[in-house]
């Protein structure tokens, strides 16, 4: 089960330089599956980043959140399967015209069960939001409707899956289905520390909830033995597949 825990952990390598972004793939490639960059990362180091991370063996999951006009969404994702990602996403507050555009410029180039084809995700809302954000916002439903919601509309629009906190796991699957991925940040193991998620739970319980992919960062990259931490999120993500 070990191997099927690494293929589902998501490392965050929120990181300001190549260098320092090679150094974290050397140390974790046999921990972790997928290593996800985001709008820091790539900012700075662009798409040489993403096939360093490819040449060494490595799958990523490109995380900026395009939000945009439908065309120039569906563009920038297509620029995204043309770098060999493994998954990437938009955020579904960008509508259903947006995201059915995305899939149907996707699908002209990487038809689905294609090579190289990859996941469409969308986020729902960031792990980081409370009710009282939304309201904020002028959104006067609260996140327990909001993201299944958006992931609904973002299944109805092709989209192959969502990045939603595990707490809203069971309700997204009751309204998008078994088959629906599901990437979860605001994960934390019970040796660290929170930092400026709100709604977390460990690795354990996201699994049994049903995420299909945890994505974790300073858990691992603030521990004195990153290795080490690795290894005993690995351990707990392989005993609650092997519990399902």
């Amino acid at each position: 089960m070990i191997d099927k825990a690494r293929e589902r952990l998501i490392f965050a390598l929120d990181v300001d330089s190549l260098e320092e972004a090679q150094r974290w793939v050397a140390l974790l490639h046999d921990k972790v599956g997928v290593f996800k960059v985001g709008k820091q990362l790539f900012t700075r180091c662009g798409p040489q980043v993403v096939r360093m991370i490819r040449d060494g063996g490595g799958e990523v999951f490109l995380d900026l959140k395009y939000h945009d006009i439908p065309n120039t969404v569906a563009m920038a994702a297509l620029e995204a399967c043309r770098l060999g990602v493994k998954m990437f996403n938009v955020h579904a507050l960008g509508g259903a015209d947006m995201m059915r555009a995305t899939v149907a410029r996707v699908d002209e180039q990487y038809p689905r069960g294609s090579a190289g084809r990859p996941l469409l995700l969308a986020v729902t809302i960031l792990t980081s939001s409370t009710d009282q954000t939304l309201l904020e916002l002028g959104i006067d439903r609260p996140v327990t409707e909001m993201v299944p919601r958006l992931a609904r509309l973002a299944a109805d629009a092709g989209f192959d899956g969502v990045v939603a906190s595990p707490r809203e796991v069971e309700a997204i699957r009751a309204v998008c289905g078994p088959d629906f991925a599901i990437v979860t940040p605001g994960v934390r193991p019970a040796f660290a520390a929170v930092d400026d998620q709100k709604r977390v739970t460990t690795p354990a319980d996201a699994l049994a909830a049903g995420s299909d992919y945890l994505v974790i960062g300073r858990p691992i990259s603030a521990a004195a033995e990153p290795q080490l931490a690795a290894g005993k999120i690995l351990q707990e993500m392989a005993a609650a597949l092997d519990a399902t």
